[in-house]
């Protein structure tokens, strides 16, 4: 391994207990309970604002077989995810689906003891018809936060994806999604009375010491700083989105502008220090895909829950169930030349027919380009510089599929996740399928977007990072998309970043205190 020099060498300018690098649900969970557990824990994040793309999320957690799904009459248990993760995931790390499966409760019965923390279960179904699966799902979220209850730590939250592209701050009332998870996290880890949170630090270096990580060198406003870690290093910052060599280099579909970190943030800056002192990684060239809408400024809006509408290639036809989970749907998009177009009609008044984070206005993406709009298909073909004959077959073909009420080539509208955006209003026997009928028509352009890459340093049962020889490399843990995902390829359910994110940064901090000197 590389270092720095040994620790009897070394000039700190901060010492702690644990140092926790990244801000997002996994890095606050792990923070929370080192600091719990007696440790005095700094949160060291790269940016001014805490949350990184949890905080933009809608902090969905899937942590199965809870309290939380057994006050909720949820149907949900322990065995029931196991059978549906072995669906999905197969053999792949047996021993890590073990450890998330069997510490979720526990983990989930720690955090809601603090008065700060409060969860409810929300129907959403997990993303594959597959033994083990519940229709209805098994994720939940944090409960609102009031805004006074946070008082000024609330500055500190980075605010949802719209209002900080747009320099909005935080609105009026309480904090809601992925800013309560972080907010809730942040005022518990405040109130232990051992938490601090230093910003604007760019950790680039792992210190070591014999083979021991035993801090970090971060560069700062005032130059390079040094915080030693007595019991350990916690890296969970992210992956790697917003590097666009880097993603070129692991050949990562897609474009570091179209991601939807927050900008300037998931350079794999923790990844790389890691590498440096002889980690391992693995899933290098996988991430958290969905599809996005370009917007004028370049970059993407992520697009779920379609409520009408059709999605073409470059050829003028469909190629996948526009209905699909956004994962499955990005790898959908990974397949063919880029862009896509998801047009629809006037049915949606000028909106598009589905969630899209942040929104823009109809002006706005057609005076940019970003969006087309005709009096008839063929006009519409002709300014996409599609096919227009083609075109037309695609839309005809799929309006008689609208009118029978199943879509004989993809079949949309058969899972019970097709059907959770759609509603019941539409006429027609399937409401996932609603004719395009009624002009103008719009074409809105397609990219391939993602919620952050999933590829990096290969753990252990208990978060611990491993080097190449697949030796726990002491003093060094990760969680979060700083580590390679337990999903591997797959995305089996809404929440799992965020569920197995705060497992393994929870297993990390138990590993830390069973390791520390009696």
């Amino acid at each position: 391994m590389q270092g720095t020099g040994q620790t009897k060498e070394q000039r700190w300018d901060a010492e702690h207990d644990v140092v926790v690098v990244g801000s997002g649900a996994g890095a606050m969970t792990g923070a929370l309970l080192a600091a719990s557990d007696g440790f005095d824990t700094v949160v060291v994040e790269r940016t001014d604002l805490l949350g990184g793309t949890s905080a933009y999320s809608g902090a969905a957690c899937w942590l199965p077989g809870t309290q939380v799904q057994e006050r909720a009459g949820a149907g949900d248990s322990t065995e029931g995810a196991r059978a549906y993760l072995r669906a999905m995931l197969g053999d792949r790390e047996q021993d890590r689906q073990e450890a998330f499966l069997a510490h979720a409760p526990e983990l989930v019965a720690r955090l809601e003891r603090d008065p700060a923390i409060a969860f409810e279960w929300r129907a959403f179904p997990d993303y594959f018809a597959a033994p083990g699966s519940l229709p209805a799902g098994r994720s939940f979220v944090p409960c609102d936060l009031p805004a006074e209850h946070l008082g000024d730590l609330r500055q500190l939250v980075r605010p949802a994806v719209d209002r900080d592209r747009g320099a909005g701050g935080h609105p009026e009332g309480p904090l809601t999604a992925g800013r309560a998870l972080i907010g809730r996290l942040l005022l518990a880890f405040t109130t232990t009375g051992r938490g601090h949170v230093r910003t604007g630090l760019r950790v680039t270096r792992l210190v070591t010491d014999g083979g021991r990580v035993v801090g970090v060198e971060a560069d700062g406003p005032d130059g390079t700083v040094r915080v030693r870690a007595r019991n350990g290093v916690l890296l969970a910052a992210g992956g790697f989105e917003g590097d666009a060599e880097q993603r070129a280099r692991h050949g990562v579909p897609g474009a570091a502008h179209w991601s939807m970190g927050p900008r300037g943030t998931n350079t794999g800056d923790a990844i790389r220090a890691a590498v440096e002192a002889g980690a391992a990684t693995d899933l290098m060239d996988e991430a958290w895909w969905c599809p996005g809408l370009e917007l004028p400024d370049g970059r993407a809006a992520f697009t779920l829950g379609l409520r009408g509408g059709l999605v073409v290639d470059t050829a003028g036809e469909r190629f996948a169930n526009e209905s699909l989970p956004y994962d499955r749907m990005g790898r959908a998009l990974a397949q063919r030349p880029s862009p896509a177009y998801f047009v629809f009609d006037a049915r949606s008044e000028g909106r598009a027919p589905a969630i899209t984070v942040p929104d823009c206005p109809e002006p706005d993406q057609l005076a940019a380009g970003t969006w087309v709009r005709a009096d008839s298909l063929t006009e519409l073909a002709e300014l996409l510089g599609l096919p227009p004959l083609a075109l037309e077959r695609t839309v005809q073909r799929f309006n008689a599929f609208a009118a029978e009420g199943k879509d004989a080539d993809f079949g949309r509208g058969e899972e019970p996740y097709d059907r959770f955006f759609a509603g019941h209003a539409q006429a027609g026997p399937n409401p996932c399928l609603v004719p395009l009928d009624r002009p103008p028509y719009y074409a809105a352009r397609m990219v391939l977007s993602d919620l952050g890459t999933k590829g990096g340093l290969r753990t252990d049962t208990s978060g611990r990072v491993l080097a190449a020889t697949g030796a726990p490399i002491p003093g060094l843990y990760a969680a979060g998309n700083t580590s390679a995902s337990l999903a591997g390829r797959v995305y089996p359910g809404p929440g799992i970043p965020i569920g197995t994110a705060m497992v393994f940064a929870s297993l990390a901090a138990r590993a830390m205190r069973s390791a520390a000197p009696a």
